[in-house]
């Protein structure tokens, strides 16, 4: 097999795990049974459609993945869309691309599409397109005999409509339509796979307040929440194979925006994320045989933790109190970044980050540097992701953005025709 088409299936394996599922924990010594209860192992929360999950732009990019307090861009509605309502520009849109796990394979790649419209000074909508290709597979029967070349991709697409609920304060809702197709319709276990679909939808709200501090010409800061991705169960079949959650999210942010002299700024930004997908259990293994015990309804023995087959409501509630490590693993799936961005008279952007996860819940530890450069209506930003962990597949990911953003031109004729209030 060539070094090729062996980072392909490498890739292909990495996205499989993620993608299906799987309640299997790593490093579990099945010889330990109950035993294993109390120890630290690698139990990543696995979900459905990972690729929502992936910062697609190079602005929130280069402040390790952070957007949700950051102040309003065109890529807003990926992080929280509540935040066009404070849109200072009347329409603009973006558009994103990034080769996706180049350490392995070339020809994985993400792209990102999105438009907004601030229609009065309380209002705005928007939409995104998020399109995923995992490149070219080819699959082969179980003699090795080549069947066919697909090309597997997932894409998502949602419209906001975002309102202020007072001068500081706005909320949004962002439906959103999903669509994963990884197999092409391939037989597996003797089933017929199909593309997965399902429905989910956003909430978020954004707080953004100028404050007047001594040394400053002036201060603002921000608050986000956002709740992605809550939606149905995702299949890939229409057999008795399982239903996987959607990477389903809580995001909680503050930024805090310092304007020294009119020319110079600097923002500094803190985010936390959590999963709201149940954790996988410890099933009770027999010390003998090292397989999973039953009871007599044939469902298997919980040692530790909750079941995770379960509603969706019911897994975003449980997924605060259900690992099986307790608090100390609750703490664990805290995901947490920090961000800067400094910016020129709103002309030149230089963005630094880091973000960070617990090396038993997925191991994504990196750091990340951006770069941005404004010029009338258009812009375009770029960052790099530096890994903190030798032969990590997301080291040296790239991202590329352009925006164009459209100011009004006339604010009091605006007005006039109720535009603006």
């Amino acid at each position: 097999m060539s070094k090729q088409i062996t980072k392909k299936v490498v890739a292909i394996l990495t996205l499989v795990f993620f993608i299906s599922g799987a309640r299997v924990s790593a490093q579990y010594d099945p010889t330990q049974g109950s035993n294993f209860i109390g120890q630290d192992y690698l139990n990543a929360i696995t979900t459905a459609v990972p690729f929502l999950s992936i910062a697609p732009d190079s602005r929130a990019g280069g402040m390790g993945d952070i957007g949700c307090a950051t102040s309003t861009d065109g890529n807003s509605q990926s992080y929280n869309p509540a935040k066009y309502a404070f849109s200072k520009n009347e329409f603009g849109f973006s558009v994103s691309y990034s080769p996706w796990l180049r350490k392995l394979v070339n020809d994985i790649n993400l792209a990102y599409l999105t438009g907004y419209w601030r229609i009065t000074d309380m209002d705005a909508v928007a939409f995104s397109l998020r399109y995923f290709s995992l490149g070219d597979i080819e699959f082969m029967d179980e003699n090795g005999v080549k069947i066919s070349t697909q090309n597997p991709n997932e894409f998502a697409i949602d419209f906001t409509y975002s309102r202020k609920l007072i001068d500081q304060l706005s909320i949004a809702i962002t439906p959103r339509f999903i669509y994963s197709n990884l197999t092409a319709g391939q037989f597996v276990g003797g089933e017929e796979t199909k593309a997965g679909l399902a429905g989910a939808a956003d909430l978020s709200l954004f707080y953004e307040q100028d404050f007047d501090v001594k040394g400053f010409e002036n201060t603002t800061l921000r608050a986000g929440l956002s709740i992605s991705n809550m939606g149905n169960k995702m299949s890939y079949s229409s057999g008795t194979l399982r239903r996987d959650f959607l990477p389903t999210n809580l995001k909680l942010g503050i930024g805090y925006e310092m304007n020294f002299d009119g020319f110079n700024k600097l923002t500094v930004n803190g985010e936390l994320n959590k999963l709201l997908v149940p954790t996988n259990p410890i099933y009770l293994r027999d010390s003998i045989t090292g397989r999973i015990v039953y009871n007599e309804a044939g469902e298997p023995v919980i040692a530790a933790g909750r079941n995770p087959d379960v509603s969706v409501p019911q897994g975003m509630i449980q997924s605060f109190y259900d690992a099986p490590g307790g608090f100390k693993e609750e703490m664990r799936e805290i995901m947490w970044a920090l961000g800067a961005e400094y910016s020129y008279r709103d002309l030149f952007f230089v963005r630094l980050g880091y973000f960070h996860e617990s090396q038993y819940k997925g191991n994504r530890q990196f750091l990340s540097i951006g770069a941005g450069i404004k010029y009338s209506v258009f812009g375009i930003d770029v960052s790099y992701l530096i890994a903190t962990k030798q032969y990590h597949p997301l080291a040296n990911t790239l991202r590329f953005t352009l925006n164009f953003d459209f100011v009004s031109t006339n604010k009091n004729e605006l007005k006039q025709q109720g535009r603006f209030n």
